[in-house]
């Protein structure tokens, strides 16, 4: 008979292990609102079909839904999802990593890619890279500070970091599930991502593909690759 206080991860498993749910839950890792006909349409079922599904996530707590008019809207329901969902992933790869990655229609999620608010993928280990070589991050207790040498880097970049706001974790590292490296997740990595995105640096496409553009080959590249010199 298992303890009671061991992880209840058979409710879990479950759910995940649906393959419509699960491209149900890999579509909202953007972390943007979607309809239920554009998870239907993720997941190849039928509108009847995803309700349902949705109905399970949304008891989980999953997933969490917004009213708009006639229409709602889902998205995951906070950045341990969205974590969790990541890690279950970097598992089921580990013994075929390097195949799945070379794969052409994977080589633009692995460049750069958005993970619920902030950048994963080769880019976004670059940036940490470069926000740790520079001196930028110092160890906090629940994961890291913005130095003031930090700050000045990315004030240089038009970015004014705003102050931690006590409802979510500042800055940590994240598990990244294509480089199985450390990138930066928490509310300093969010602000980091929609600042390139508004500086033209940054382009979301579909899905969770992010795309830099040639302002960010020109502009951003260059801030990123001196961080090692």
């Amino acid at each position: 008979m298992t303890a009671s206080h061991e992880p209840r991860l058979a409710r879990v498993a479950a759910l995940v292990a649906d393959p419509a749910r699960s491209r149900m839950l890999a579509y909202l890792l953007s972390g943007e609102y979607a309809s239920a006909g554009e998870l239907a349409k993720a997941a190849s079922v039928t509108a009847a079909t995803a309700s349902g599904h949705l109905g399970k996530l949304l008891d989980a707590r999953f997933v969490v839904c917004e009213p708009r008019g006639r229409h709602r809207y889902f998205r995951l329901a906070d950045a341990e999802v969205a974590h969790a969902l990541e890690a279950l992933a970097l598992v089921a790869e580990r013994d075929e990593h390097d195949r799945s990655w070379s794969h052409p229609e994977r080589r633009r999620l692995r460049r750069a890619r958005c993970c619920y608010g902030h950048l994963a993928g080769q880019l976004a280990i670059q940036l940490f890279e470069a926000l740790v070589s520079r001196g930028g991050l110092e160890d906090a207790a629940e994961g890291y500070a913005l130095t003031p040498a930090g700050c000045t880097w990315l004030q240089a970049m038009g970015l004014q970091p705003s102050p931690p706001s006590g409802r979510r974790r500042y800055a940590y590292r994240c598990l990244d599930w294509s480089e199985r490296r450390d990138h930066l997740a928490g509310q300093l990595a969010d602000e980091i991502f929609g600042h390139f995105l508004e500086a033209g640096w940054l382009r979301r496409t579909h899905g969770r593909v992010v795309d830099l553009t040639p302002r960010g080959e020109q502009e951003l590249l260059p801030r990123l690759r001196a961080a090692g010199h």
